[in-house]
């Protein structure tokens, strides 16, 4: 067995468990991360706000990926082929 093959068999336990976790306690990180997104913003003075909610919104949005890993569009292709073939050429 290969390297990350190994790596992978040995962190999908510990990912299960981090994303159950993160199924019952979401209210309580989505707080956490807005909480701390203030703070960051008053400590700069509001000199990196947008940056600051970029940020925020990607960790939330991670945060959401991992809750909710069978929910439709977490972790899988988000590609939907074209209905017909392209125009040749």
């Amino acid at each position: 067995m290969g390297l990350l093959n190994n790596l992978k068999a040995r962190l999908g336990p510990a990912k299960d468990r981090v994303s159950h976790l993160a199924e019952r306690h979401e209210d309580k990180i989505q707080h956490g991360i807005d909480k701390a997104a203030k703070v960051v913003d008053e400590r700069t003075k509001g000199k990196y706000s947008d940056r600051i909610h970029t940020g925020t919104d990607k960790a939330k949005g991670a945060m959401d990926r991992l809750a909710h890993k069978d929910g439709p569009g977490a972790g899988g292709d988000t590609f939907t082929p074209p209905s017909t073939p392209p125009p040749g050429s």
